[in-house]
């Protein structure tokens, strides 16, 4: 089975539980199992959280809006969530945050949810991509092939 969908969201903090909810329920829908959803939940809703805080400055002719992107093909969901922000932080200087520190976690969670992550910058483009997989688990009864 394959379902992908792509939404652009406005830089506003109502936006992530908007995601967030769309994945859930797109997982659920096709059967995968509730931790896996879950895992890549809260890793969507960090890098939907890092695009609304870091992802532009309308000052600057930066868009107010951003981009996620889902892909569940075969035993495997993509994300990417894409910003037109001033840059790209590079994989190699994300360092975990200080344990009394209220931010600079999220990228760390995302690499600790996902199996794979890539953050890079926007081809052509200011901005930054950030796109993470996960090997899916199957419930045993999908209610998308019981419906």
């Amino acid at each position: 089975m394959s379902i992908w969908w792509s939404l652009q969201l406005r830089r506003e903090a109502a936006s992530v539980p908007l995601a967030r909810r769309l994945l859930i329920g797109t997982m659920e829908t096709a059967g995968v199992d509730p931790d896996i959803s879950y895992d890549l939940s809260v890793a969507l809703s960090e890098a939907c959280a890092n695009a609304v805080e870091h992802g532009g400055d309308t000052a600057r002719g930066c868009s107010e809006a951003y981009r996620v992107t889902a892909y569940l093909d075969g035993e495997k969901c993509r994300i990417e969530v894409t910003d037109s922000g001033p840059g790209a932080v590079r994989a190699q200087e994300i360092r975990p945050a200080r344990p009394d520190a209220e931010h600079g976690r999220g990228l760390c969670l995302i690499r600790e949810l996902a199996d794979h992550v890539h953050i890079g910058a926007r081809p052509g483009r200011s901005g930054t991509v950030v796109s993470f997989d996960k090997i899916l688990k199957w419930k045993k009864d999908p209610s998308l092939l019981t419906a």
